[in-house]
């Protein structure tokens, strides 16, 4: 399964568009039907306004109708595996359940293996806001 996520994360990396940073990520999801989403990192000249390659796939695994990960690698061209920024960490957690794996890679091939749990304990959830007033 790994392999398949790993090829297309690598494939739409290629497409990224980071002028500004020249840092291109790519990332792959797999929705619990088993079928796979990708996403590439997009800057914007407004830097915060720019578009992680995670969040790009969740949007497309979203935009098809799921709404439940069952795993996720994420590539960049780097000396060691990048992990999610902290903001597509929570990302990933509004989909994921904890022992969810996230894999990190670099297009030299190391990789590096954790859960979304691991990655970001006690992440805020949607049961939090069941007893607020609005």
């Amino acid at each position: 399964m790994g392999k398949e996520l790993r090829d297309k994360a690598i494939d739409v990396r290629a497409r990224a568009y980071a002028p500004y940073s020249n840092f291109k990520v790519g990332a792959a999801v797999r929705g619990a039907s088993g079928a796979v989403y990708v996403g590439c990192n997009v800057e914007n000249a407004a830097y915060p306004e720019g578009t992680c390659a995670e969040a790009g796939a969740i949007a497309a695994m979203v935009a098809a109708g799921e709404t439940t990960l069952s795993e996720v690698y994420v590539v960049a061209e780097s000396s060691e595996p990048v992990t999610p920024c902290g903001g597509c960490r929570q990302k990933l957690a509004e989909f994921g359940a904890g022992d969810i794996l996230v894999t990190m890679a670099t297009v030299q091939g190391a990789e590096q293996r954790a859960t979304l749990a691991e990655l970001l304990p006690g992440a805020f959830a949607s049961h939090a806001m069941k007893n607020s007033t609005r």
